[in-house]
């Protein structure tokens, strides 16, 4: 697995564009991240059905293929330097296959790629992002997202992303129960996201073929260990974890008993022979890291650390 293309990181003054391609967004959420965004003085623009739902399925912010072209037109906009999802939730599957790849591509290509921000549902466009353009992207708080709205930890981790990289090049775990599932180090590149959708997404056009060569970063929420074993275990079976180097394990949130959890992984993932860090802390968590994918690094399981070989962002 070859590392992907870094963005540019955000200067003071920098235009944000903040699309909607999962759920509807509250807008008294919208708002208030619109405002910390301003407060970091970066200028952002809401794409146009961000606060839009959709006319028969009121889990969805907007019509597939509004979403679909909300996101291409941001991308595609030379005066937009970055992307941030609002939201996650429940609708990317639908519209991914909607969205203008072309154009996207030319787009990068011409004027090369920008920050794409967002996590949870969000995870089928880091894989399309990856298979499609090529790009580096960050998996970290949403703007309309209470985890984002109320906690400063995650605000500063983030922020200290765009702005300055190098300065989290060397991210350690953010979970005071951090600690190594197999000890060890493992060298190689991140990918990952929403363990589930990862699953849902195998065999799609926008999906890798496998994790082979990388440094796998999952975690997920409200899902029970026996569906959790499920899930695991469709992965282990497509071989899609075959030549995977390692494996950090982020949040968990109302997944189960953190011990049962805990020999779950064991049981599905301790036989693939690689590094596998526990509780790293990032996903749906209070304080949730930032963490890009795309980017070659090293796992040290044992100190609880994923160290960068350059910083996610140029």
């Amino acid at each position: 697995m070859r590392p992907l293309i870094r963005p540019a990181r955000l200067t003071p003054g920098a235009r944000v564009a903040v699309v909607a391609p999962s759920g509807p967004v509250p807008d008294d959420r919208l708002e208030a991240g619109l405002d910390i965004l301003r407060g970091w003085d970066l200028d952002p623009v809401v794409a146009p059905h961000v606060r839009c739902r959709h006319p028969e399925f009121g889990y969805l912010a907007a019509a597939d293929a509004d979403r679909a072209r909300d996101l291409a037109q941001a991308w595609c906009d030379p005066s937009v330097a970055a992307v941030f999802c609002a939201r996650g939730g429940y609708g990317v599957q639908r519209m991914v296959d909607l969205v203008d790849w072309r154009a996207m591509r030319r787009a990068t290509e011409a004027v090369g790629p920008k920050v794409f921000l967002g996590y949870s549902d969000i995870t089928a466009l880091h894989e399309a992002f990856a298979t499609r353009l090529g790009v580096a992207t960050l998996h970290g708080p949403m703007t309309a997202t209470v985890d984002f709205l109320k906690n400063a930890r995650a605000q500063e981790h983030l922020r200290t992303t765009l702005f300055a990289p190098e300065e989290t090049r060397v991210i350690r775990a953010g979970s005071p129960h951090a600690a190594a599932l197999v000890g060890g180090r493992a060298r190689g590149v991140t990918l990952g996201g929403c363990v589930s959708l990862l699953a849902a997404d195998l065999g799609t056009p926008t999906a890798r073929t496998s994790a082979r060569g990388g440094l796998l970063c999952v975690e997920d929420i409200g899902e029970e260990p026996y569906r959790m074993d499920r899930i695991l275990t469709q992965l282990l079976r497509s071989g899609w974890l075959d030549g995977v180097a390692g494996i950090v394990l982020g949040s968990w949130e109302e997944c189960g008993d953190r011990a049962e959890l805990r020999v779950l992984f064991a049981d599905r993932l301790g036989g693939l022979g690689v590094p596998v860090a526990e509780e790293f802390g990032f996903g749906h968590c209070d304080g949730a890291l930032t963490v890009p994918f795309g980017v070659a690094g090293e796992l040290d399981a044992d100190a609880g650390t994923l160290t960068l070989d350059v910083p996610a962002l140029v």
